[in-house]
């Protein structure tokens, strides 16, 4: 678990090197707002790392394993191209900067998709939730690092500087890799490129049934949509609401981290003790009635002690739903294509987060605050009307769950003793 730790902190510092921490040191060289608003692109390789996802599931790197291996040369390559960020001059050169930060992105979304297979093939069905937790704890550390900690550097010295001391933390996770254990695959892995893109497929309609694989697919889409509908436009109405930007973002990064995390460990330890299931319907319950403390809050006013309870309320469910939501995921993968199922299944959670909540702001329009956070209450229910018939509250696993023993291979593998020469 201390490994996973690690590796969730290696899997977290990437991601604001190309959007906030990348905005800011755009915005103190004076680049214009849409330049910097056409930046947000290069995070593009996140939404697409399911379309070479295969190639990790096929090739054996010759060192460390199949996943580990994988794991280390995205390590590597990340900790070259962070470093050369700090070439460049935002003020001169934007094209090369924009190739350096897509590089990052890129490399970023390939060492996800390796540790999120290393991580679901490492782990048995039962250490899910709390490998999970752990796993989006270290995440969590690390957007802190890169981003409290980076703005902080950034007031002292050079942005390029900054840059360059962030790739050297990712030495702390190619350590962890080293010392690591590989998962064991007893099955065959994919003999070619066309069956580890089509039997991933094939492996996971066979297994759920091609009429119940349809509604898990919805459900990942509906899962975690009552959260992300609220998150999308909480910081808006905290604004409009008359709470300045400075105690907005002190709540967020402050208590909100902490109560996030706070959710995950929890949803973790009660995965490990209720299982899968249970756990994936009390948390979305507890998700959609959290969003009623932002419906209070829409109807008393500016209330600081109120706001600070609804961020926290908020956070926690959100840590509950993602870890319940990951571990469920994880279950779902076949060890021969972890890599490949888990970045389809992933990209469709990712969709209610990205592009379904794209018409908040009309709805808002149209109903009011009170109205709109009390429709977010009501988005919980659809994945409930799905539950039973996916993840029943009597079974301990998901239906069509994948065998997950969690076998592994130690890091350092002893020598078998030499045979007795006769």
């Amino acid at each position: 678990m201390a490994t996973l730790l690690v590796l969730g902190f290696s899997s977290g510092l990437p991601f604001y090197l190309t959007s906030k921490t990348l905005q800011a040191w755009m915005t103190t060289a004076k680049v214009d707002l849409a330049t910097i608003g056409f930046f947000s692109l290069v995070t593009l390789p996140y939404s697409l790392k399911f379309v070479w996802a295969p190639l990790m599931d096929r090739y054996t790197p010759p060192f460390l394993g199949r996943r580990r291996g994988w794991v280390l040369i995205t390590q590597v390559l990340l900790l070259l191209v962070i470093a050369a960020m700090s070439l460049h001059d935002p003020r001169t050169g934007l094209k090369m900067l924009a190739v350096n930060a897509i590089a990052i992105a890129f490399f970023s979304a390939s060492q996800d998709i390796s540790l999120d297979a290393y991580r679901t093939d490492v782990l048995e069905t039962r250490e899910m939730g709390a490998g999970a937790a752990v796993f989006v704890m270290g995440y969590r550390i690390a957007m802190i690092t890169t981003g409290a900690l980076a703005f902080f550097l950034a007031d002292r010295t050079s942005w390029n500087n900054v840059y360059l001391l962030i790739a050297l933390l990712m030495i702390i996770g190619i350590a962890a890799t080293f010392v690591a254990a590989e998962p064991v695959l007893n099955d065959a892995p994919p003999k070619s490129l066309a069956e580890a893109v089509v039997l991933p497929f094939a492996d996971f309609f066979q297994r759920a049934g091609v009429l119940r694989a349809l509604v898990v697919l919805l459900f990942i889409v509906a899962y975690k949509y009552s959260d992300s509908l609220a998150g999308s436009m909480t910081t808006p109405f905290l604004l409009q609401a008359g709470f300045s930007q400075s105690e907005v973002g002190a709540v967020f990064l402050g208590v909100g981290v902490i109560a996030t995390i706070a959710g995950v460990v929890v949803a973790g330890a009660a995965i490990g003790k209720i299982g899968i299931n249970r756990s994936l319907w009390i948390f979305v319950v507890f998700q959609g009635l959290s969003n009623l403390t932002y419906y209070g809050l829409s109807l008393s006013g500016k209330n600081h002690g109120f706001m600070v309870s609804a961020v926290i309320t908020e956070n926690f469910g959100l840590g509950l739903v993602t870890g319940a939501m990951t571990a469920y995921l994880m279950s779902m993968c076949n060890k021969r294509f972890t890599a490949t199922q888990f970045a389809l299944l992933s990209s469709l959670m990712a969709a209610s987060r990205d592009i379904l909540v794209a018409p908040a702001g009309k709805i808002i329009e149209g109903v009011g605050w009170p109205g709109f956070f009390l429709i977010t209450v009501a988005m919980a229910i659809p994945p409930l009307i799905l539950l039973p018939f996916i993840a029943p509250w009597s079974s301990d696993v998901p239906i069509g769950a994948a065998p997950h023993t969690g076998e592994t291979i130690p890091a350092r593998r002893p020598q078998p003793p030499l045979a007795v020469r006769r």
